[in-house]
């Protein structure tokens, strides 16, 4: 079968923006990942998606994963368990290792699933 990319549209709009403020990522107390060059992601009415770069999460906590899903304006996505704490929290991180044009910036990106990471971007100073 044939997957052809959709572009976003008005009726379905994705927008990216580059961010400067500190986004950390944990599991319980444990930090997973901190960056100050998080992507956020928004896509038609879901809610907004931190993604981090891959550098900067620490690597001892990924496993791979084989599952795979597909998104028609998206891509592939490809996932990672994560492992800390004598536990493994399946399927937890998502990434696009080679997204759509209209999205290629999350390409080395990774993002979390909200009920089992908590991810959290400090206020900017003012």
């Amino acid at each position: 079968m044939t997957r052809l990319p959709v572009e976003p549209g008005p009726d379905h709009p994705i927008t990216i923006e580059a961010g400067t403020a500190r986004v950390t990522a944990r599991v319980g107390d444990t930090v997973i990942a901190d960056t100050t060059s998080a992507l956020t992601l928004r896509e038609a009415s879901y809610p907004p998606v931190h993604y981090i770069p891959l550098k900067d999460v620490d690597p001892s906590v990924l496993r791979e994963s084989p599952t795979l899903t597909y998104c028609p304006y998206k891509g592939d996505a490809s996932y990672y368990h994560l492992a800390l704490d004598g536990q493994e929290l399946t399927d937890a991180v998502w990434t696009y290792r080679t997204p759509y044009p209209a999205v290629t910036s999350i390409a080395d990106h990774v993002a979390f699933y909200p009920d089992r990471v908590t991810v959290e971007e400090e206020p900017a100073a003012g």
